[in-house]
């Protein structure tokens, strides 16, 4: 009975083999045997463009997921990167400041000039518009920040009304001296919500 029963699963895998290949078995022994006879070489790569453009057109090969997903790859970061540049433009803007020391006592110039404190007023000027350029406070601070720009702002603002109430009384080199004390301190301002919004951007 063996002998039948391994017949028989023999017979079954063949029909099988026969209805999933839609060849009979002496079809399917034939190409098989014709497969086997082929070279190993494999055919010149027109043959190969031939045929994907054949099944293409025919419908039989679908566009990969793969190329799908690398579109959508590429678009995301494409948005990615134009959305960090538009974020950081304006820091970009600002001036570039040397970190070190800041002297105490502002420079004293025994003949000031017109020129010079036209220049001074266009670096104020410039300051206070990178000021505007860089993000808002922050909602959450460390205290001694928020207690340095608190001075900072305090200090500019009474020079501001300084040099608002000065008269014909005073001499140009006290209008140049609060100019510059000015400027130090906006650069100061500056130098700080810089570094602030660089750690609240991190």
């Amino acid at each position: 009975m063996p002998d039948e029963d391994s017949k028989m699963n023999g017979n079954v895998d063949e029909q099988e083999d026969a209805v999933n290949s839609g060849l009979g078995v002496a079809e399917r022994d034939l190409l098989l045997r014709g497969l086997h006879q082929l070279p190993d070489a494999p055919p010149p790569r027109q043959v190969w463009q031939r045929l994907a453009e054949q099944a293409a057109a025919e419908g039989l090969l679908q566009p990969t997921r793969k190329s799908h997903r690398t579109h959508w790859f590429l678009g995301a970061g494409l948005a990615a990167a134009v959305l960090l540049a538009a974020l950081r433009l304006p820091l970009w803007q600002s001036p570039e400041v040397e970190s070190g020391p800041f002297p105490t006592e502002p420079a004293y110039v025994e003949n000031s000039s017109d020129a010079v404190l036209d220049a001074l007023m266009v670096r104020s000027q410039i300051l206070e518009q990178n000021l505007r350029a860089l993000p808002g406070k922050p909602s959450m601070m460390r205290v001694g920040t928020a207690a340095t720009i608190g001075d900072l702002e305090e200090r500019i603002a009474a020079i501001d009304q300084a040099l608002s109430d000065l008269g014909a009384s005073h001499s140009p080199a006290q209008i140049e001296t609060y100019w510059r004390e000015r400027v130090r301190l906006m650069d100061s301002l500056l130098q700080l919500r810089y570094a602030q919004a660089r750690r609240s951007s991190m």
